[in-house]
């Protein structure tokens, strides 16, 4: 049985809002505050989830599923680069981990929006603490969702057409 393209799209959006969710359960429930790294990642899950929904619904021709892919994978990349970066603060030794910064309402509130996205990039020292989900660090989690993304968007571009 071949699973179309659109149904891929499908399930990988579902995914990336079950991600989100996930997220937003931690947060609220659990009581971890999401760090600057952890909300870009979160905004990489969105752009994925969304790009997956649009070509669901689009359900466009061979090129069309190429380009859809193509934008996926390129957001995945960014979501490894970003979840990447979180895991090498955490392993830093302590005297090594950048100084926390201000909150994020706080730098929003403040600053110029580049200037924040700067710093949610670069990650603070609240992005060195180890958060564990199910035993895991939760950048752990998402680097493994990003990486399953990138070899989907990777199948999806390269796979031969009947």
């Amino acid at each position: 049985m071949v699973v179309g393209d659109r149904v891929v799209n499908g399930v990988v959006a579902a995914g990336c809002a079950a991600m989100l969710a996930t997220a937003f359960y931690i947060e609220n429930f659990m009581g971890l505050e999401p760090c600057p790294l952890c909300l870009m990642q979160r905004l990489v899950f969105a752009a994925i989830g969304l790009v997956c929904l649009l070509g669901c619904l689009h359900n466009p021709g061979r090129g069309g599923q190429r380009g859809y892919a193509g934008m996926m994978l390129l957001i995945a990349l960014a979501g490894i680069g970003l979840a990447w970066r979180q895991l090498w603060l955490q392993s830093l030794p302590p005297e090594e981990v950048p100084a926390c910064g201000p909150g994020i309402y706080y730098m929003l509130d403040r600053f110029p929006l580049g200037d924040v996205l700067t710093s949610m990039i670069k990650g603070t020292g609240d992005c060195a603490e180890v958060q564990l989900f199910l035993g895991v660090s939760i950048p752990v989690w998402s680097l493994l969702a990003f990486v399953g993304c990138a070899a989907i968007a990777l199948f999806q571009m390269f796979k031969r057409r009947a």
